[in-house]
C-alpha cells in the first residue's frame, strides 16, 4: 500500500507543478497583454482572464489532491 501512496503523491506533484506552472505562465502572458498561442489560455480567447480558464479550475484541484496525497502519505510513514 506504501508503493500505491508513494507513487500517487510523486504523480500528483508533478501534476501540481505542471498546472500551476502553465497558469502562471498564462498569467505572465496576459499581464504583459500578449496573445498565449498554446495551453487553455489559448482555447478560452485572445487575452482571456486566466482566471477563469480551465487550467486555473484545474491546478487548483490537483493542489487540493496533492495535499490529500500529503495527508495520506504522512499517515502511511506513520505506521
Amino acid at each position: 500500500m506504501k508503493k500505491v501512496v508513494v507513487s500517487q503523491f510523486i504523480i500528483l506533484l508533478v501534476g501540481t507543478v505542471f498546472a500551476w506552472g502553465n497558469f502562471f505562465y498564462e498569467l505572465w502572458l496576459w499581464l504583459q497583454k500578449r496573445v498565449c498561442t498554446v495551453g487553455c489560455y489559448a482555447a478560452s480567447g485572445p487575452l482571456a482572464n486566466p482566471f477563469f480558464t480551465p487550467c486555473f479550475y484545474g491546478a487548483i484541484f490537483f493542489a487540493v489532491a496533492f495535499i490529500l496525497s500529503v495527508v495520506l502519505l504522512r499517515s502511511q510513514l506513520k505506521k
